[in-house]
């Protein structure tokens, strides 16, 4: 990676974000981890991970745009067929809510291309 790089990139484990994870441990349980300082981004570059965001409006970089509309569209589709599946612990209706949620975000990074 270059030190060059004016983009604002997103993780490739868009939808799966360590910061998310990293603040629902420090409320349970009082703990931060520190949060890598390289992390590899949908655009398949290594960035500091202070030139990321998970926010559509703030993602410049367009490789990762499209990277992170796949990864919500796809993970709509999961949490729609998981949500029918006997014995799930989500209801259909809840999943259609959450696959709906994605599925906006997914527009959002579609529509930041414009």
């Amino acid at each position: 990676m270059s030190g060059n790089d004016p983009h604002i990139h997103v993780e490739a484990k868009v939808v799966h974000g360590d910061a998310a994870v990293r603040n629902m441990v420090a409320s349970t349980f009082g703990l931060a981890g520190d949060l890598p300082s390289l992390v590899a981004t949908g655009c398949g570059l290594r960035v500091p991970y202070a030139m990321t965001s998970p926010r559509p409006d703030r993602v410049t970089c367009l490789a990762c745009r499209e990277h992170a509309r796949r990864e919500h569209l796809r993970f709509a589709e999961e949490v729609e067929h998981l949500s029918r599946m006997p014995g799930s612990t989500i209801s259909p209706a809840q999943g259609k809510s959450a696959a709906d949620r994605h599925r906006g975000l997914a527009q959002r990074f579609s529509d930041a291309e414009g």
